[in-house]
């Protein structure tokens, strides 16, 4: 099997050298004037004398002969080496002029594709290629292949429309498309699932502006770049490749398929039977064969031109010099190409097309569908019609608002409903309408009234009136109609018919109805919510209330404010305390309960009362604090809050403090104004025992303390600390007694939270 294989490629290589030397003979044949075997003889002798083989020779002669692509690549490769190593083996016009002989020789595409992958690519490093093409909405069809197993080519047969691989990347975009790695890329192709999975570079296969397919090509390693030489042996490769898609069958289950193009006639008769504008377009070569525009071939009885010239004056014409615009701003051009070149038809709705008249651009708005049949391309456009488009909006805004619309005749009994009110009624298309007579019949019972003096208004008093009921469908659904209706009159003032329309406003009606049990509920909840603000402001009005009389403490003057939130929702559980105690000491207590509400002034009053009671102990303000943390927790509903508590002894002038997760007391001694060291001390509730640190103060005749809550300084836009900065330079300020003092603190706070505020002050005397 091995020899017969062996024998079988060999066989090959023969013919696909012969046929490259036949086209030399030929050539010698036309030039020299003689005879096949005169210029066989001819062929071999210059071989041997130039001592280069016969292939060798033939392909320079075929070179010299045809001057085309493949022979400037050739040239361009030998004379651009790029200083890599000589090839021992065939040259590079070699290799191209025996591809193309093989393809000449070859009976489908299957065998061009094993010729350009052994003569061509493999050396270039190639592994694998494969020829695409291309079909109806740019599908791909493989139709030949080289370097894949049998399994993997078969499962790649046919690419539909819409998926997304190299190929269709190459014919979508109409370039050359090269991927480094396709294992870097998530794009499906051939040959992925047998380790393909190195460089990849497909080219658009096409002549004349048509693209016919795709050449794919396969290294095994990552791409690195090519020299420029490599590339244009490529592209003269696809070139090769699009006119053996152009002339050759697919495969060789079609030996007999050629792709003989239909006549354009019977596209032009196809145009004549359009009801809407068309041209039929044919390609334009240059002499190199390169798409330049498209000719007019004919203009269906549809046309009519923007310029008002007779369809003489375009039949004939190239696109571009008839129709200059068709290359600005629309594109049209540049979309007539894409569909020349790929296949894929083009449509596009309400697409603005501009056309010059007396040099006067003029636009129109059309929808569009270009199409290629065969070699030409098929463009058809209507001309948007404004009367048809306001009957189409109209349309839709009666099924958006459901809406539907009748006439009925009172001389002649006939009815007229549009589509939408047969929806609207839950009757099929084929029933008949309902006479506004019968209206009653297909209403809830309770709406007869209503039913009967709008019937009233508009037969009798002949007005325009609306009214509202519950229609009852066959379905057995219940909707919420308003008709609204108007008479018809002649010009004697005699009614002849009713017109009008019905509504939907079921969703009306129900959002109506929850928004008014919305208001109800809420309405009811705020009732409720004001109720207990109430309480709890009057709750802490009568303990704490905004003004209170001097406290009767010997040698210290104690005066406290207290600023309510300004937002009654917003009662706050701020307390203080001051009272002499037995001992003739003075209690000196600020709090803040957290949250705001009857919980949060209640919470306030169990702590402020608790703390007065735990007061009389005598203990000091760490163990009164203690004390109060256990209150809160175990004793309350969860209370949390912050607290300063302080006893004052007047004989010693020595105040005794502590703080639960308070601000510090502020002393103010003569011009300088400072917070007390920071004690530690956890806020009151967080846990069930809790130690509080004790502080003392030696304080002075003249000395000013302030103990405050959170509400004096506290801001949303600014740190603790620079808010204590400011109500220190605050305090600072002297003042003609400790009254004026507290008054010109809470005249100047900052404060933006709406919080409740307490402050005591105390000034030894």
């Amino acid at each position: 099997m091995e020899r017969l294989r062996a024998e079988v490629r060999a066989a090959h290589a023969a013919a696909e050298g012969r046929a490259l030397i036949e086209l030399a003979k030929g050539v010698m044949i036309e030039r020299l004037g003689c005879g096949p075997a005169h210029a066989a003889r001819q062929l071999t002798e210059l071989a041997r004398q130039a001592g280069v083989s016969p292939l060798e020779l033939a392909a320079d002669i075929v070179n010299q002969a045809a001057r085309d692509q493949v022979a400037a690549v050739a040239e361009d490769f030998v004379r651009h080496a790029n200083g890599q190593p000589h090839d021992p083996g065939p040259s590079v016009a070699v290799r191209l002029r025996t591809a193309e002989g093989a393809a000449l020789a070859a009976s489908d595409t299957q065998a061009v594709a094993e010729s350009l992958l052994e003569h061509a690519l493999a050396p270039l490093g190639a592994t694998a290629v494969a020829v695409w093409a291309a079909g109806l909405e740019a599908s791909l069809t493989l139709c030949g292949h080289a370097g894949f197993s049998a399994d993997e080519a078969n499962r790649w047969r046919y690419v539909p429309p819409g998926v997304a691989t190299v190929a269709r990347q190459a014919l979508d975009e109409r370039r050359t498309v090269r991927i480094e790695a396709l294992s870097a890329t998530g794009l499906p192709t051939i040959g992925r699932a047998q380790t393909l999975g190195g460089g990849r570079i497909a080219l658009p296969a096409g002549t004349g502006g048509r693209i016919h397919g795709v050449l794919e090509i396969c290294w095994p390693e990552a791409l690195t770049p090519h020299p420029p030489a490599v590339i244009r042996q490529i592209e003269a490769l696809a070139e090769l490749s699009a006119h053996t898609l152009e002339n050759l069958p697919l495969s060789d289950e079609q030996p007999t398929a050629r792709r003989e193009s239909p006549d354009v006639s019977e596209l032009v008769d196809l145009s004549d039977g359009l009801y809407d504008p068309a041209l039929v377009l044919t390609p334009h070569l240059d002499r190199e064969g390169q798409l330049t525009d498209f000719l007019i071939r004919h203009a269906n009885s549809r046309f009519l031109d923007p310029a008002g010239r007779p369809r003489s004056a375009v039949h004939g014409a190239l696109l571009l010099e008839a129709y200059p615009t068709a290359a600005g701003d629309s594109e049209l051009f540049e979309k007539i190409e894409r569909v020349y070149a790929t296949g894929e038809p083009f449509r596009a709705q309400r697409m603005t097309l501009t056309a010059l008249v007396d040099q006067v651009p003029l636009t129109t708005v059309a929808d569009l569908s270009i199409s290629r049949h065969a070699d030409s391309v098929l463009l058809i456009w209507r001309i948007e019609d404004e009367t048809a488009r306001l009957a189409s909006l109209l349309q839709h805004a009666q099924r958006l608002g459901r809406i539907g619309g009748f006439e009925e005749n009172l001389v002649t009994g006939d009815i007229t409903w549009n589509g939408q009110l047969f929806s609207l009624y839950g009757r099929a298309i084929t029933d008949n309408p309902v006479s506004l007579q019968d209206l009653a019949e297909h209403a809830h019972a309770d709406d007869a009234v209503a039913i009967g003096r709008f019937l009233q208004a508009v037969l009798h008093h002949r007005r325009a009136t609306s009214t509202a009921f519950r229609l009852q469908r066959p379905d057995g659904v219940t909707r919420h109609i308003r008709v609204i209706a108007e008479p018809v009159l002649d010009a004697d003032d005699r009614l002849l018919a009713v017109r009008g329309a019905y509504q939907d406003i079921s969703s009306q009606h129900w959002t109506e109805v929850a928004l008014a049990a919305t208001r109800d509920q809420l309405a009811q909840t705020e009732q409720e919510s004001a109720e207990r603000n109430r309480l709890a402001l009057q709750l802490q009005h009568a303990i704490m209330p905004p003004t209170r009389a001097p406290l009767d403490a010997p040698g210290l003057d104690v005066a406290v404010r207290y600023r309510p939130a300004e937002a009654e929702s917003l009662v706050g559980g701020d307390w203080y305390d001051t009272v002499v105690l037995p001992s003739k000491r003075v209690l000196l207590c600020v709090g803040d309960v957290a949250g705001h509400g009857i919980e949060a002034a209640t919470g306030m009053v169990v702590l402020r009362n608790a703390m007065r009671g735990l007061a009389v102990t005598g203990a000091g303000p760490g163990q009164l604090l203690s004390w109060l943390n256990i209150v809160a927790h175990h004793l309350s509903e969860q209370v949390t809050a912050t607290a300063v508590c302080g006893v004052y002894d007047p004989d010693t002038r020595v105040l005794r403090w502590a703080r639960a997760g308070h601000l510090p007391p502020v002393l103010v001694r003569g011009p300088e104004a400072g917070t007390l060291p920071l004690l530690g001390g956890l806020l009151l509730g967080a846990l069930p025992e809790a130690e509080y640190e004790e502080g003392e103060v030696q304080l002075e005749l003249g000395d000013t303390l302030l103990m405050y809550t959170d509400g004096l300084v506290e801001r949303r836009d600014t740190a603790v600390q620079e808010s204590l900065a400011q109500l220190l330079a605050a305090a600072q300020d002297s003042a003609p007694s400790l009254e004026r003092r507290l008054d010109r603190l809470l005249l100047h706070s900052k404060s933006d939270t709406d919080d409740d505020t307490c402050l005591i002050g105390i000034k030894v005397s």
